[in-house]
């Protein structure tokens, strides 16, 4: 069963949502996990895109935003997708339930203190945990 861990975030900056999701991301690649990030968009994924480049001064985290590159990479990004072949990490900015889910071993939910966010955050956890999933939240 897929482990959910929520992650509250101290600010309502999307950048620094996404950030987070580079180092979370980064931490899951060390440990040889495969990574899916599920985006809002095309540009949101382009921009995480950048972000994984230049986030680290020490450190790069191989990526790819084509399905089809997918299993060359350790990380796939998208916002339409479904990686068939990563079963690790699903990373989710979007703010839908991403209908994969339950492929993944783990789901991380970024949620920051954007009214928005938190609320469609919130319905998230309700139905993660109608459905008896196991919950975890942290507050950074």
């Amino acid at each position: 069963m897929t482990r959910v861990d929520f992650y509250l975030l101290p600010d309502s900056q999307v950048e620094q949502q996404q950030l987070y999701a580079c180092r979370l991301t980064q931490k899951a690649v060390k440990q040889g996990l495969r990574v899916y990030i599920h985006t809002n968009s095309n540009e949101q994924s382009n921009a995480l895109d950048e972000l994984l480049w230049s986030f680290s001064a020490s450190s790069f985290v191989p990526h790819t935003l084509k399905a089809e590159d997918c299993a060359q990479h350790p990380v796939y990004i998208d916002h339409t997708g479904d990686p068939l072949d990563i079963h690790g990490v699903l990373i989710n900015l979007s703010q839908q339930t991403p209908d994969c889910f339950t492929r993944f071993e783990r789901l991380a939910e970024l949620v920051t203190q954007d009214e928005t966010n938190k609320q469609a955050g919130r319905e998230r956890f309700k139905f993660y945990k109608s459905r008896g999933y196991p919950l975890n939240t942290h507050k950074l």
